[in-house]
């Protein structure tokens, strides 16, 4: 415990109530970092049953004070590089510095559209969140980070579809296969000053990343989401077997416990890797 006491982490895409950066900003507050909590939106909206109450940033603020750490909620899109800059003068105006950059921010966009009838605008959003965002905060972070660099970390989060391609899916899929290529590029470029950059790459995990394709296929099975929700809770799929052998889908507590070791000293030798997570798929 306290692994992380003196430092300051920044996490983005932290408001979902299901998303990786809420559980990531959570673990990094109780290994004792202050947590600095972006999100485009204060209260990101959830589909599931029982998230009705979620409280969004301020809630995850609330969560990071209860483990004794300081933290500082900002309503940001880091798809706008201004938006980017008023967070990070706000960041560095409550602690003086970022020594962890967390980058969870991520839009899932079609899953079953041909690229031969992909709209260019839905391209276009897809890749401005998922690929410009990440450079853009990166880029910022990394500024303030290089004057005093040894030590200091930073993890962006891609997916299995950054290594492979999904039919139907080409702009997430090309979104994510930059984002790898991204971090590999700035390890190299920031390991002079002693950074570490590293990517993670997760493949089917329980988050809110999913809810605008449940939405989707809700719609295109006539049903509603509440009744698909349902079906998908008393389904027993996937099994163990070659789909996940380890027989379930990964949750976001197994993100959190990875960024931890990433972003401790325990990983000072590590970087300019994608690693992997996904319960054994292949």
């Amino acid at each position: 415990m306290n692994s992380l006491k003196g430092k300051v982490a920044m996490v983005t895409g932290a408001g979902s109530k299901r998303g990786m950066g809420h559980d990531i900003s959570v673990r990094l507050a109780r290994e004792g970092a202050d947590v600095v909590i972006i999100d485009r939106d204060a209260v990101p909206k959830s589909i599931w049953p029982g998230d009705e109450d979620w409280g969004g940033l301020e809630e995850v603020a609330g969560e990071i004070r209860s483990e004794g750490r300081e933290a500082l909620a900002v309503v940001a899109d880091i798809s706008s590089s201004k938006a980017v800059d008023e967070a990070i003068a706000k960041a560095l105006g409550k602690f003086g510095k970022i020594d962890i950059l967390i980058q969870c921010v991520g839009i899932r966009g079609p899953m079953a559209t041909p690229i031969a009838e992909l709209d260019e605008q839905v391209w276009r959003r897809i890749l401005d969140v998922n690929l410009n965002g990440p450079f853009l905060i990166a880029k910022a972070v990394a500024k303030t980070m290089i004057p005093d660099g040894e030590g200091k970390k930073i993890v962006l989060i891609s997916s299995l579809a950054g290594s492979r391609g999904y039919a139907g899916s080409a702009a997430y899929c090309a979104s994510k296969h930059g984002v790898i290529g991204l971090a590999k590029t700035l390890a190299l470029e920031l390991a002079q000053y002693k950074i570490n950059v590293n990517v993670i790459s997760p493949a089917a995990f329980d988050t809110n990343l999913r809810d605008e394709s449940i939405i989707a296929r809700a719609e295109a099975e006539g049903i509603s989401v509440a009744e698909l929700l349902k079906r998908q809770s008393e389904s027993k799929t996937p099994q163990p077997g070659p789909q996940i052998p380890l027989g379930r889908m990964g949750k976001p507590e197994d993100i959190a416990d990875l960024v931890l070791f990433l972003v401790s000293d325990l990983s000072s030798y590590i970087t300019g890797e994608e690693i992997q997570i996904t319960g054994g798929a292949d």
